[in-house]
């Protein structure tokens, strides 16, 4: 199996058998649950909140990777560590203070994510990467799933790796947004770690040979 981490996004899944979906990532060769939370503010959609990642939590088996898609992220960082979040992923357009961000994820106990936007250069975290355990490069504008690709993501990828090299740095590099098999490849070749994958698996005819599949696929 790849060394590369498979990250089904819930986001995806079926709502009306949340808990069959869950089991099934338990059951596959997936390595995280990646969980969307949205705000309908910072984002123009509405996911879903602390009750339905409760629910998710108590199944899962796996590493809880909770994505905030909200404003003023600091408000909750102590109810997802709480709710058994395992990696907590802030926007960093959302983030006034993010270096003060980062310490209170990790003072709960979690891994600290910064994802960024299609349209934000990778070179604004070049002063905190060191204490980044993840980055997570939009690949589609957050919000919606089953959107198109963002080609420039490659480029992106390949200057962040450049700068995690140049700083001794551990973070990881996570992709989200129109992650499938015909793209899946290049991007770890261009240095991702984690990929997120949502519809591609949970469309797909049997999400649990998609993930095998894709696992199988990489290096």
């Amino acid at each position: 199996m790849s060394k590369t981490l498979i990250a089904p996004s819930i986001l995806a899944a079926d709502f009306a058998n949340l808990q069959r979906d869950i089991e099934m990532v338990n059951n596959s060769k997936a390595d995280w649950f990646h969980i969307d939370i949205m705000d309908g503010v910072f984002v123009p959609n509405i996911s879903f909140g602390m009750p339905v990642l409760e629910a998710i939590t108590r199944h899962a088996k796996k590493t809880i990777d909770v994505h905030l898609m909200i404003v003023d992220p600091d408000r909750y960082i102590k109810t997802f560590a709480a709710l058994g979040a395992n990696v907590l992923t802030v926007h960093y357009e959302a983030c006034n203070h993010l270096h003060r961000t980062l310490q209170a994820i990790k003072a709960e106990g979690m891994k600290a994510g910064v994802a960024i936007n299609p349209h934000t250069n990778v070179s604004l975290l070049d002063d905190v990467i060191n204490d980044i355990d993840l980055v997570c490069v939009m690949s589609v504008n957050p919000g919606f799933g089953g959107q198109s690709f963002i080609e420039n993501t490659y480029e992106k990828v390949r200057h962040l790796k450049e700068m995690i090299t140049r700083k001794e740095s551990q973070t990881l590099i996570e992709i989200d947004g129109g992650v499938s098999d015909k793209n899946a490849a290049a991007l770890v070749g261009a240095g991702a770690d984690v990929l997120v994958a949502g519809n591609f698996v949970f469309r797909s005819d049997n999400p649990t040979a998609t993930i095998a599949d894709l696992h199988n696929m990489l290096p």
